[in-house]
């Protein structure tokens, strides 16, 4: 968007974004991935969408836990925009969606504002009432929908139908619902995409690291927060200058372009949470045993069961507001590209910047034994 753009439809109010509506994850097969977020994550199947509902080019299945939902959607037919997006990228999210009140004005605004239209504002209807979507460009092939349910009584939307899947077994997790999603950028560009958040959707920066408060002795990365005052929160990465590959990097060289790095996922329970976890099989970064002598100095005061968090591997940070806890997954597809947070928040409001020197370094053994460092 250029200069001028923003100058003539600065007046123009930014679209409203009450809560992100849903992810939609494209992938090489959208049975399975249900299986490990069913099974693995303790997601109920809620939907499911294909040949059978009316959609002949594809296969999607709706998860729900708490108010997280995320649908995973798998091509029928090779020459499909969503084999030629996972022959890209691999397995990863293809869409951020927001929860809007009024989704033709959302786009009609956003485009005004600079955003680049991928899909008019369209209309569903069924028995169970009507939703209306559009859908805008983002970083690399991400996109953003604008979706209107109000009063829509169905269990999706239009073109769905009631999963005929068992609830997953094993203990209930307890993730409650998405905290933030994160996205990489490359190298200079994200002073970019926090402009066009803030201009085009009308986001504001909640705060920013540089690379002296995020690095290793080998790599290091920029990273700005933006959000809407509520439960539409983004960081945004980019690498910066290190001796070896940063994980930016090695993410931008994977997935071929920007994308959804993580997904932080929401609970009161962290340590139930990831116990139910663990013995599900979800595989966790390590944090070694000397972080714990550092940390217990950090948070002195803060009453918290040390014993289990280390026995778990669970991080710990504070600041002004208060403190939280939060774990990172290994990566959750083939490349390493993807992969999960687990964070309680107990008055907090940053991002476990306290953390970042041990969390890194867990994350570049991990890329020394890919030999990605």
């Amino acid at each position: 968007m250029t200069t001028l753009d923003t100058r003539l439809d600065a007046a123009i109010a930014p679209p409203r974004l009450d809560a992100i509506d849903h992810l939609e994850l494209w992938v090489g097969n959208a049975r399975q991935a249900a299986a490990f977020f069913a099974s693995v994550l303790g997601f109920d199947v809620v939907a499911y969408a294909g040949p059978e509902t009316g959609r002949a080019d594809r296969a999607s299945y709706l998860l729900e836990q708490g108010t997280a939902r995320i649908l995973v959607t798998g091509a029928l037919h090779p020459a499909s925009a969503i084999a030629a997006h996972v022959r890209a990228h691999g397995d990863g999210v293809h869409d951020v969606a927001f929860t809007v009140p009024d989704a033709r004005a959302a786009f009609a605004t956003a485009v005004r504002r600079g955003a680049t239209p991928v899909w008019d504002p369209w209309l569903e209807e069924d028995e169970w009432g009507s939703v209306t979507r559009a859908i805008v460009a983002a970083y690399g092939d991400t996109v953003h929908t604008f979706v209107e349910r109000d009063g829509y009584r169905g269990v999706y939307t239009p073109g769905y139908e009631p999963a005929q899947l068992s609830r997953p077994a094993g203990s209930p997790v307890g993730l409650e619902g998405f905290d933030h999603v994160v996205a990489n950028v490359e190298g200079g560009r994200l002073e970019h995409w926090v402009s066009w958040y803030r201009s085009v959707l009308g986001l504001d920066e909640l705060t920013h690291f540089d690379e002296e408060q995020i690095s290793t002795g080998y790599s290091a990365l920029r990273s700005t927060v933006v959000w809407n005052h509520g439960r539409v929160v983004l960081p945004i990465n980019e690498p910066a200058p290190g001796l070896r590959t940063s994980q930016i990097q090695e993410y931008l060289d994977f997935y071929g372009s920007p994308g959804v790095q993580h997904i932080a996922l929401r609970t009161s329970d962290i340590i139930a949470t990831v116990r139910a976890l663990r013995a599900r099989g979800l595989r966790f970064l390590d944090v070694p045993p000397t972080y714990y002598d550092e940390a217990r100095q950090r948070l002195a005061g803060v009453d918290l069961a040390w014993d289990a968090l280390t026995e778990l591997g669970i991080l710990v940070d504070r600041d002004e507001s208060g403190h939280l806890l939060q774990i990172f997954t290994e990566g959750i597809t083939d490349r390493p590209t993807l992969f999960l947070e687990i964070i309680q928040r107990e008055g907090a409001r940053g991002f476990g910047e306290g953390n970042f020197k041990a969390l890194f370094e867990a994350i570049e053994r991990e890329q020394a034994r890919r030999g990605n460092l």
